[in-house]
C-alpha cells in the first residue's frame, strides 16, 4: 500500500468541498490543481488523475490530437511519462479561473516541468464541472510553448 502525505490528503479533502459559501468555486478548483501538482511531484499519476472526471466523456486535447475517455487520458500520461525522471517536477502558474455557472468553470494557466531531460512548459485550458464528488476536469487542452 502506498503512503500518501498528509498535506496531499488535506488538499484533496478541500478539493471535494465544492467552493466557498459565496458560490465561488475558485478555492475548490485551486485545491484540485494543487492536489494534482502534489501527486505529480510524488510520482503518482493515478492520484494526479483524481482531478479528472472518471468518465468516457472526459477529453484531453494537445498537438497529438484528442484523447477521449478517462482511461485513454490515463494511458496517455503513463506512456508519455513512464518514470520519475520523465515526470520531473511540475509547477502551475498564472492561474485564472472563470465561473461559467454554479456547476461549470474554466481554468487557464501555465505549466512547467523541471527535469534533466529539459524544461518543457506551456499553457492549459481546463473545463471543470461540479459533481457530487467535487469539481473535476472534463476537458483539458494543453499546449507546449517554446521557452526562451
Amino acid at each position: 500500500m502506498r503512503s500518501i502525505p498528509m498535506a496531499l490528503v488535506m488538499v484533496v479533502t478541500l478539493a471535494t468541498g465544492g467552493g466557498t459559501k459565496s458560490g465561488d468555486p475558485s478555492a475548490a478548483i485551486r485545491a484540485v490543481l494543487d492536489a494534482q501538482v502534489a501527486a505529480w511531484n510524488h510520482g503518482d499519476i493515478d492520484a494526479f488523475m483524481d482531478g479528472y472526471k472518471k468518465s468516457g466523456a472526459t477529453a484531453f486535447v494537445d498537438s497529438g490530437g484528442i484523447q477521449r475517455g478517462w482511461q485513454a487520458v490515463l494511458e496517455r500520461y503513463r506512456k508519455s511519462y513512464p518514470n520519475r525522471q520523465a515526470m520531473g517536477t511540475l509547477t502551475f502558474s498564472d492561474i485564472e479561473i472563470t465561473t461559467l455557472s454554479p456547476t461549470a468553470a474554466l481554468a487557464m494557466g501555465h505549466w512547467r516541468l523541471q527535469r534533466e531531460l529539459g524544461k518543457p512548459g506551456g499553457v492549459f485550458t481546463l473545463v471543470f464541472r461540479k459533481f457530487p464528488e467535487g469539481w473535476r476536469i472534463i476537458n483539458d487542452h494543453t499546449s507546449l510553448v517554446a521557452g526562451p
